[in-house]
């Protein structure tokens, strides 16, 4: 597939994220299949053989579509395999849409969520998340001379917002836009769209002034625009990403001593190094760890 006519004008249409199929990145590093004898896996998962794993495959470097449009890669996908390895499992990522993900735990369609789920007390209410990689928030914006300036939350009123649906970043901006109204400032016009591809294109073609996404995502798609986007201003709210669980599941004890095991033998920063985002490595894989 030529990558170069993938990124043409039209890049803006996926900016940056299934088209690009991974192909700036080094070799996938060796995944242990050793599965760690000490780790309990819940007996029916056992009986299964299968960790299935729910992902929304439009959010580089976590998660996007490869060349071939079937298969998943990024982050989520890598060390979800490990993960299934480590417990003696095969892993089968499916592709959904981010916001059916949470849903698709309590339905039993998922065994996991994978998604850059960012770790919070509202969501802990419904599901439980072990902790595996730190994100902050980043703005970006279509780059041009003269372009949008935007340096807080507060540089968001009256101003044109796009989101993905269901990230914690709708929820920053349902808070800032109460904090706008009583600065006496105008409002924000939030467009909220089913994946991130959508948000970046309103961005770009000028429908809409910002987009805000996490910090790696945002740093990544602006790097594979072809100048198109850039990151602006500093990254706010760093929060832990967690895999999303059904509430009560004895499965997050084993998932948690798993990632535990690949950080303590290297493939957990293989992984992360292979698509620069060592940053936000963690030491110390946790349940339920949000601050709000």
């Amino acid at each position: 597939m030529n990558l170069k006519l993938l990124l043409t004008p039209l890049l803006a249409t996926t900016v940056l994220v299934a088209a690009c199929g991974g192909t700036d990145t080094p070799d996938a590093p060796t995944v242990s299949t050793k599965p760690v004898s000490e780790i309990a896996v819940p007996p029916d998962l056992e009986a299964k053989g299968t960790l299935t794993i729910g992902t929304d495959a439009s959010y580089p470097p976590i998660e996007f579509m490869a060349a071939d449009g079937k298969t998943v890669e990024g982050l989520d996908a890598d060390l979800g395999k490990a993960l299934a390895a480590t417990l003696g499992l095969k892993a089968e990522v499916q592709h959904a849409t981010f916001d059916s993900i949470l849903p698709g735990l309590t339905t039993k369609k998922f065994d996991v969520g994978m998604s850059g789920f960012t770790d919070t007390k509202e969501r802990e209410k419904t599901v439980d998340f072990v902790t595996y990689f730190s994100a902050g928030t980043s703005f970006f914006v279509k780059a041009q001379e003269g372009g949008t300036v935007v340096n807080t939350l507060d540089d968001l009123c009256g101003r044109t917002l796009a989101l993905q649906k269901g990230t914690a970043q709708v929820e920053d901006a349902a808070a800032q836009q109460k904090q706008c109204a009583a600065a006496g400032k105008p409002a924000i016009k939030v467009m909220t769209f089913p994946d991130q591809p959508g948000a970046n294109l309103a961005v770009v073609s000028g429908r809409a002034d910002v987009g805000m996404t996490d910090s790696p995502v945002a740093a990544y798609q602006a790097k594979q625009s072809n100048g198109q986007l850039a990151v602006v201003g500093e990254p706010y709210g760093s929060a832990p990403y967690g895999i999303a669980l059904p509430k009560g599941s004895p499965l997050a004890t084993a998932i948690r001593a798993a990632l535990k095991a690949l950080i303590v033998d290297g493939t957990y920063g293989e992984i992360l190094a292979k698509y620069g985002i060592e940053a936000g490595a963690i030491t110390e894989p946790g349940i339920n760890q949000a601050a709000e």
